[in-house]
């Protein structure tokens, strides 16, 4: 049973996607993991696609020992150009150092745009606690 359901994994991670995307959103969250009685941080990266007929695609799910970098970035994006991506025209991402020219590396074309959720965020750092609190 366990084999199968690793076919099935391995067989969609694999898989053939469309040549175009209109939107691609790529973030990483941190999931603390026991391995070996110790709690390691690893970095679980998440590519959302939107299709041409607008239905959501999970693109891939990719884990890394290490915290998020636009080095590993780069090697998922050359993943998804390989896999038959050849045409995004927005990226949707947040403001990692290096991240821009990750993408630009592969898809020169595409836009970028920096994501509304994480533009908040990092606005709310400069507002006083107190006054969000009111509001």
């Amino acid at each position: 049973m366990t084999e199968k359901i690793l076919e099935k994994a391995i067989e969609w991670q694999n898989r053939p996607l469309e040549s175009i995307y209109p939107i691609i959103f790529m973030d990483a969250t941190v999931l603390k993991i026991k391995v070996e009685r110790n709690i390691k941080n690893t970095a679980c990266y998440i590519m959302l696609g939107i299709t041409i007929e607008g239905k959501k695609d999970i693109l891939g799910i990719w884990i890394s020992e290490e915290n998020e970098t636009s080095k590993y970035w780069l090697s998922i994006l050359n993943e998804i150009k390989n896999r038959g991506v050849e045409d995004v025209l927005i990226f949707s991402i947040d403001g990692l150092n290096g991240f821009n020219e990750a993408i630009k590396a592969v898809y020169p074309k595409a836009e970028i745009q920096r994501c509304v959720v994480h533009q908040i965020r990092n606005s709310l750092k400069f507002v006083s606690y107190k006054l969000i609190l009111r509001i």
